[in-house]
């Protein structure tokens, strides 16, 4: 809005003389013959810049508060035409002006001598000035008091007025009285051109819009351009084109700058050294390009549109481009991973979103915006990002293998989470690996791939680490154990269910880490239930119940199964089966003591018996592996025939069952009997028969993957028997 005025003693210029009454050379000396007062000396000097001085003080206070860079080199170009056309009286007075315009008297100016100029401007005034020019209101008064339109078209007769006196010959004898009075007017011109800087510096201040200020600048700069529409063929500078437009552009670009640099103007260079800092400065900026866009569209648009000039595509190109070169001087800046994230962003989806500025009914601009951020640069942010990130992610599973290793240390029992136990770890790590890949998504595909392959990648280390972290450790539990099972089974499911081609790679380890904490368990209940055998297919053991003790072992472990995920648990149950009925056989086929006669057929009875007794335990339990049924049922059936031509039809059963059966079993087996050399040959021939065969056919020892009698050991007492034999 204008500052409040005050009164101008100053004069407007004027002609000498209609433009149509073209000077003669008579004429010109009974003027100068009229005219030989002291103040007479002026003429042919270049008067009226005291004048035009307090004429312009008005809007020079604005502009010398407000004044950009730009609209001060227009009142320096003014100033050089204007102090190089002047030319000063021996005594050092100021000038009048062919226009009538007296400026200041100096102090070695006399009384005389002013009072001579001011009645020869009343003569002027007079004689020669046109019906619009005797109201007593001069251009830099219009200018002051923003009527821009009247005080264009004066200067727009004064031009005519200038260039038709030029076409007539009228400045033949003084050549340079016709640049004097020009370069006043382009002077004029040009504090016009600085009050449409001013106007558009204060449309988005405080003080709020003033549209008929604004409708009134629109309306000048349209007679500018019509008035002036293209350079003049004789390269005249009065007829130059204004080029207001441009100007009216450039003050809406530096008004978006200024406006732009106000957000986080009281922190001092440097200070958003931290996230929160950044966050608060970009939350201050979008919340002030976003009143000011909105204001725009309300208030500044409608008022331009009036006048048919377009407003709203400049101020949105202008803010547009102010908030591209803050960004580009806060991402200089930015440093860490947060404060990158932050700027990347507030870009893609906080500016960029279609909703930044609300219900949006302007047009799009006539051609797309450039990118808020340069290509180039946005690679780099991005770049750097993906770097502090790396760093950042192996941190957290840092901490994350800390936090486990301190529950075990404080030996925390794990919780239970629907049954089964459960460890923070599986949580930690999706919640870990979800984060960061949503928040990279939200930025670009590119940068959400890139996550993806880094929290891979470091997750399959965290593995490794975590596994022999847990190994080594002896404060973890039978739970524990179950616990980071079931972790490892989460993480399978959930991140490859999720994220199945940049996890892929992670199934095995997952895989691997989890056989490892099984056979961690398996160990505990081996350790605990070995000693039990050894009491098994002795002497004792016929009058004995001793498979009671193990079986209520394996009962008890089996509770701290139910605690742990099904699919992993049934196998880990499956192999306890396995390895019961395996060490049963061992027992069995290295006998401590040897049985013969009746206490030979009551161990098969009782091995027979404890076979179905095994099995119903694990039936019970929920185990799957019936095909461990009759194996033990086999050797009984072997040890207690009575019919020896029979053992060769058990044989063929026990072989068919388990194909990874060696010749060393079965002449273990064989040996339970004493049989006779002829009788084993005989068996021994046809048993190898059948395991050629099977080999053949199958191609390996262990059908559908089941091995039992390939991992039991029977020493050097049955090679030797096996050379006898």
């Amino acid at each position: 809005m204008p500052l409040p005025q005050t009164q101008a003693s100053g004069l407007e210029l004027h002609r000498p003389q209609e433009p149509v009454e073209p000077h003669t050379p008579a004429q010109g000396a009974r003027r100068a013959s009229s005219e030989d007062a002291p103040g007479a000396q002026h003429e042919g000097f270049r008067p009226g810049l005291g004048t035009l001085r307090r004429a312009l003080s008005r809007a020079s206070q604005r502009a010398s508060v407000r004044a950009s860079r730009g609209d001060a080199g227009v009142l320096r170009l003014s100033g050089r035409f204007l102090f190089g056309s002047l030319r000063r009286t021996p005594d050092n007075c100021p000038a009048v002006d062919q226009t009538g315009v007296t400026s200041e008297p100096g102090p070695a100016c006399s009384r005389k001598g002013s009072s001579k100029a001011k009645e020869d401007v009343g003569r002027r005034l007079s004689t020669g000035a046109g019906p619009e020019e005797a109201k007593g209101t001069s251009v830099a008064d219009l200018i002051s008091e923003r009527q821009l339109l009247a005080a264009f078209e004066r200067l727009r007769h004064l031009e005519t007025g200038l260039v038709t006196e030029k076409a007539s010959c009228t400045f033949q004898q003084d050549p340079t009285g016709f640049a004097r009075r020009a370069m006043d007017v382009c002077l004029h011109y040009d504090g016009l051109a600085a009050e449409i800087c001013a106007i558009v510096r204060e449309t988005l201040g405080p003080d709020g819009v003033d549209a008929a200020a604004l409708a009134e600048l629109a309306r000048v700069v349209r007679a500018e351009e019509e008035a002036h529409p293209e350079p003049p063929a004789d390269g005249d500078f009065l007829r130059t084109p204004r080029r207001w437009r441009q100007y009216w552009e450039d003050a809406v670009r530096r008004s978006a700058e200024e406006r732009v640099r106000q957000a986080g103007a009281g922190e001092a260079p440097g200070a958003a050294d931290a996230a929160p800092d950044l966050a608060r400065l970009l939350a201050e900026l979008g919340a002030l390009v976003r009143r000011d866009l909105q204001k725009v569209q309300r208030e500044v648009h409608p008022a331009y549109a009036a006048a048919g000039f377009p407003a709203w595509e400049a101020y949105l190109r202008a803010f547009h481009g102010a908030v591209a070169g803050r960004l580009q001087e806060l991402a200089h800046d930015a440093r860490g991973c947060e404060q990158l994230y932050v700027l990347l962003d507030w870009a893609a989806n906080v500016y960029s979103s279609p909703d930044f500025l609300g219900s949006q009914d302007q047009a799009l601009p006539s051609e797309p915006l450039p990118p808020i951020l340069a290509p180039d640069l946005w690679a780099r942010l991005e770049d750097d990002y993906t770097s502090f990130l790396e760093t950042k992610i192996e941190s957290c599973f840092d901490g994350i293998l800390q936090l486990e290793q301190s529950r075990w240390a404080a030996a925390e029992a794990p919780e239970e989470l629907r049954g089964l136990y459960h460890t923070p770890l599986s949580f930690d790590v999706c919640m870990l690996v979800a984060e960061h890949v949503k928040a990279a998504g939200a930025i670009s595909a590119k940068l959400e791939a890139t996550t993806l392959r880094i929290c891979a990648r470091a997750l399959g280390l965290f593995l490794h680490r975590f596994e022999k972290a847990f190994l080594e450790s002896g404060a973890v539990t039978e739970p524990h154990v179950c616990a980071s099972i079931n972790a490892c089974e989460e993480l399978r499911t959930h991140l490859l269910a999720k994220f199945p081609e940049s996890f892929g790679e992670l199934e095995k380890a997952l895989g691997a880490a989890a056989r490892a904490f099984q056979k961690r368990l398996l160990q505990g209940f081996q350790g605990a239930v070995q000693p039990l055998f050894r009491a098994l297919c002795t002497k004792a053991w016929l009058t004995q119940d001793l498979l009671q003790p193990l079986m209520d072992k394996v009962v008890a472990f089996s509770g701290l199964l139910e605690h742990m995920a099904p699919p992993l648990a049934q196998e880990t149950l499956q192999q306890v089966h396995r390895y019961v009925v395996r060490e049963y056989l061992a027992q069995a086929l290295r006998p401590r003591e040897r049985l013969r006669g009746v206490d030979r057929r009551s161990g098969s009875q009782k091995m027979g018996l404890e076979a179905q007794a095994i099995g119903n335990t694990f039936q019970g339990l929920g185990s799957q592996a019936t095909w461990l049924g009759q194996a033990i049922p086999c050797v009984a059936d072997i040890l207690g025939e009575t019919h020896k031509d029979d053992i060769r039809r058990h044989l063929e059963t026990l072989i068919r069952s388990y194909p990874d059966i060696r010749q060393d079993h079965v002449l273990a087996i064989l040996a339970l009997r004493r049989l006779g050399r002829r009788r084993n040959q005989h068996f021994l021939r046809h048993a190898q028969a059948m395991l050629r065969a099977a080999a053949k056919a199958g191609g390996s020892g262990a059908a559908g993957g089941h091995v039992l009698f390939e991992e039991i050991e029977l020493g050097t007492g049955v090679d030797m028997l096996v050379t006898c034999i």
